[in-house]
């Protein structure tokens, strides 16, 4: 069954230490999700506290089956009411999904959300309703595979008033935008920073509202099976080379030892290049049936910065992988390509390390900050150690 996978990037209005506009995603044992993009009144702590509060409350109580009407009812009764202007206000995107792909979009006074399909914008039937003398466009949504989903607040529309653009970016113009950038290759996470990136250039680096752009893309599964480091014991070495080359999917060999133990029960050899697409990265090697081979401690430090990066929501930087290097290949299958990932860790003392300030709590250290990673991704994390 495909996979739904999800990421959004928030940019703060300038001079302002908290975002006005909150995203909450609750996923379901079952595969499905539900996700809500809030934006409350104004901008700083304000603003802050009422999306907060209505994405949680909308999230948990739509992800309960509660109907809508009774979730909008729930929280205009809970929100804090602004003294200056005596209303409570909050826009909102709510957004829930079978694993099947199919589901529902409910929009409040946020920009209309974008389905790319193929790479092109489909049209989304809005049925209006009206609820506490509110607009509210409700619409059903069945999502295929490679669709996404782009939903934002509007400081994505306002993008570049009074700097770039005399009247902002108009939505014909996002989907246009979107439609262009779109490839099936990139990650739902990858896309919302496209388009919220685009933002931050035509507001001047100087956002004038706070924007936030939420990415869904319904997609093929991937399982992706990793070796980190030589078993504790060698008399190991056959069957967990052979349970780890049983399961399906692409599999990646990390460490210098780990690489050279699953070379010989391979009946192989490790082929090592000599080329350093970065210098601070050592070089990666190949074993046939082996999809990526890296080296260990040294290329998981360097991932685990990129992954950093990769998971900020704040980050304005388009989230990409285009280096030739170990970590950057192994960031873009893990943070990237896999749904889920099944690590094999090896607890074998590595001769070579002695000296050099690495032992085993360096790399166990790592495979914990990674399995944090993937987790916050939403990817399913299987863990054995040997």
């Amino acid at each position: 069954m495909d996979v739904l996978e999800y990421g959004y990037v928030s940019l703060n209005k300038k001079g302002e230490e908290l975002c006005g506009d909150k995203v909450e995603m609750i996923p379901a044992a079952d595969g499905g999700a539900t996700l809500v993009l809030a934006d409350g009144m104004g901008s700083g702590v304000k603003a802050n506290i009422l999306s907060t509060l209505t994405s949680k409350i909308l999230c948990t109580m739509a992800a309960a089956n509660v109907p809508l009407e009774e979730c909008i009812d729930t929280i205009a009764g809970s929100l804090p009411v602004c003294r200056q202007r005596g209303v409570a206000y909050s826009t909102f995107s709510l957004f829930t999904v079978s694993p099947d792909g199919t589901g529902y979009l409910a929009e409040f006074d946020n920009p209309p959300a974008v389905l790319l399909r193929n790479g092109k914008a489909m049209p989304l039937e809005r049925a209006e309703r009206i609820h506490g003398g509110k607009k509210l466009y409700v619409s059903k949504v069945s999502m295929q595979r490679g669709d996404l989903v782009l939903l934002m607040s509007d400081g994505v529309v306002h993008a570049g008033i009074g700097e770039t653009l005399n009247f902002g970016w108009d939505i014909k113009e996002i989907r246009e935008f979107a439609e262009i950038q779109y490839d099936s290759s990139l990650s739902a996470r990858t896309m919302a920073s496209i388009m919220a990136n685009a933002c931050y250039e035509l507001y001047g680096h100087r956002p004038g509202d706070d924007t936030t752009v939420l990415a869904i893309k319904y997609r093929a599964p991937l399982v992706v099976n990793m070796m980190i480091g030589p078993p504790s014991s060698p008399e190991s070495d056959s069957l967990v080379v052979q349970e780890f080359m049983a399961h399906e999917g692409k599999r990646v060999v990390c460490g210098g030892t780990s690489s050279q133990v699953v070379a010989r029960e391979l009946h192989t050899e490790v082929r090592t290049s000599f080329d350093y697409p970065d210098k601070d990265v050592p070089p990666i090697g190949y074993i046939d049936g082996i999809d990526l081979t890296c080296e260990g401690v040294l290329t998981l430090k360097r991932l685990l910065t990129v992954a950093e990066k990769y998971v900020s929501v704040s980050d304005p930087d388009i989230k990409l992988f285009k280096g030739q290097d170990g970590a950057s290949k192994l960031a873009q299958i893990l943070l990237v390509e896999a749904s889920e990932v099944r690590l094999f860790v090896g607890r074998g003392v590595n001769l070579a390390h002695e000296g050099l300030g690495i032992d085993n709590k360096t790399k166990l250290d790592a495979v914990v900050t990674l399995i944090r990673i993937l987790k916050s991704l939403n990817k399913k994390v299987e863990i054995k150690y040997y």
